[in-house]
């Protein structure tokens, strides 16, 4: 991307941002920073590690852990919109039925936790990814209400497990947006600021986490949609090494064979002890053999770091928070600084590849029943007459289609082989026993709306999607303003395991999930 390009870009969001800022603080002017109800039920505060345990051990019942957090999301959601449909009297049915089964069997404790290492425990589910009977419209206005025929792969993998599935939770429309509201369920609401965002697409899943309303979580990331999130609430999120999880059974889904290299449905946790265990029992019987029980000892690991995206002229700087966790996590593991100037060009390469994926599902091309695919020119125009059915960045979408498939092709296979360059130097660093730390965001969250002049700042998430390694938001701290803060973790292909171990380790040094704001 020639540097004319950089400066319009750069220079479209400065202009982007005069409108966007006054327009969110005027929607917020004279409110207060709500807080919400306080986590009254201590077993709200057990990691799923041990709730497990807990419960196949009889010491708890599941009933009384399902009924806690049911009461939970009824105390907040009603303050932070996060939740599609919820199945609580289902739910509770089930968790009665473990309890009797674990009151009758024979099994062995052990072969219980062999077999179903979540039995008992409760689970919560992005509305994009397919929970059969829920609502599975990813926040699109259908003419019929969609709803999952079927458990989406992974989805199954944890039902397998003997996890309890409560709710589905809101998402931009189609996922194609950094902030989650739609024009169905609405804009969902951050924790620890009601006022700002939880960040997107899985803002319904990160929501309800960092309230203390859900313990695991399964959303999907495609561009750091699980990632930027977790960062906003204070929570984990992990996008795995492609193809460790199946990345079907969502919407939007592509026909391209390469869709599961970009996309993958990725396991957020509040709590980073249990990372491992959701993404063990979401794993793909099929997919790329990924440990994650794999013993790690953190003190032998070689680390690295960057705190910056290099001299791209695209991103806005770090704030003086962003830098100090950064350098605060270097020192803490003694990590080496390196230069990867290749970095400067993540948002072209990661623009270039997402938005030449072949037949992903939008509003201009899809095969859904009772759906007719929408005329590009005319839906921009019902959109600024506000007759459109859809949110800005789905309209948008087939617009930088267009335009990122009318580049010449010779421009694309630059940035392909500049994508393979990155990727080849960052392996070879980190080999099979090194992470990589780097910024996740330039800044914590922000107010409703602001991420239409932020958009260039994901390159430092979706890059890690175009080149295909596991990374990890890890929760290190709050900042100025008392909102959470946190780093990815980055590993080469099948390491996994380093980037959960490093989290575990960071939530012990720098104390991981805080609680939100509580009203008294």
């Amino acid at each position: 991307m020639s540097w004319i390009i950089r400066r319009l870009l750069r220079g479209a969001m400065i202009v982007i941002s005069w409108f966007v800022i006054p327009y969110s603080w005027i929607k917020t002017f004279g409110t207060k920073r709500q807080k919400l109800p306080p986590m009254s039920n201590s077993l709200l505060e057990i990691p799923a590690v041990d709730l497990a345990q807990m419960i196949r051990t009889r010491q708890i019942k599941s009933e009384h852990v399902v009924k806690a957090y049911v009461d939970r999301c009824k105390q907040v959601n009603p303050l932070l919109n996060a939740i599609v449909e919820e199945r609580f009297e289902s739910a509770l049915q089930e968790a009665k039925a473990v309890d009797e089964f674990l009151a009758s069997t024979t099994k062995a404790v052990e072969d219980i936790e062999r077999d179903t290492p979540l039995l008992g425990v409760p689970v919560s589910v992005k509305e994009s990814i397919g929970l059969r009977g829920m609502s599975n419209q990813a926040g699109l206005r259908f003419e019929k209400h969609r709803r999952a025929k079927e458990d989406a792969p992974s989805v199954a993998q944890v039902r397998k497990s003997g996890a309890i599935f409560l709710l589905v939770s809101n998402t931009p429309e189609l996922c194609m947006m950094w902030e989650t509201f739609n024009n169905i369920t609405g804009q969902t609401n951050n924790p620890h600021d009601l006022r700002r965002t939880p960040g997107g697409s899985s803002g319904g899943e990160a929501s309800l986490l960092g309230a203390g309303a859900t313990l695991l979580s399964l959303t999907s990331d495609i561009g750091g949609s699980a990632r930027l999130p977790a960062m906003y609430t204070g929570v984990f999120g992990h996008k795995p090494t492609p193809f460790v999880v199946s990345p079907y059974g969502h919407v939007p889904t592509s026909g391209d064979p390469r869709w599961g290299e970009y996309f993958t449905v990725a396991p957020m946790t509040r709590y980073a002890v249990d990372l491992p265990l959701l993404l063990k029992c979401m794993r793909d019987p099929e997919g790329p053999a990924v440990d994650v029980d794999q013993s790690v000892d953190v003190k032998t690991i070689n680390y690295f770091y960057m705190d910056n995206d290099g001299p791209s002229g695209l991103t806005r700087p770090l704030t003086s928070d962003m830098q100090r966790a950064i350098l605060q996590v270097a020192r803490h593991f003694n990590a080496q600084k390196v230069d990867i100037d290749l970095f400067k060009w993540s948002f072209d390469i990661s623009v270039s590849q997402l938005l030449r994926i072949k037949d992903i599902e939008t509003i201009y091309n899809h095969s859904w029943e009772d759906e007719k695919n929408k005329k590009l020119s005319t839906e921009w125009l019902k959109y600024l007459f506000g007759c459109s059915n859809h949110i800005f960045s789905s309209v948008l979408i087939g617009l930088l289609q267009k335009f990122i498939q009318s580049l010449p092709q010779r421009r694309h296979d630059q940035f392909e082989g500049i994508a393979k360059e990155l990727k080849s130097q960052l392996v070879h660093l980190l080999g099979t026993n090194g992470v990589f730390i780097y910024p996740s965001f330039p800044t914590s969250a922000h107010q409703h709306y602001r991420i239409f002049h932020k958009l260039l700042d994901t390159s430092y998430m979706m890059v890690f999607n175009t080149l295909g390694l596991p990374v990890t938001n890890v929760m290190v701290g709050m900042d100025k303003d008392n909102l959470p803060i946190g780093v990815q973790i980055v590993a080469s292909p099948q390491q996994d395991h380093l980037c959960l171990a490093v989290a575990r380790e960071l939530e012990s040094a720098f104390g991981g999930w805080r609680k939100p704001p509580q009203a008294s």
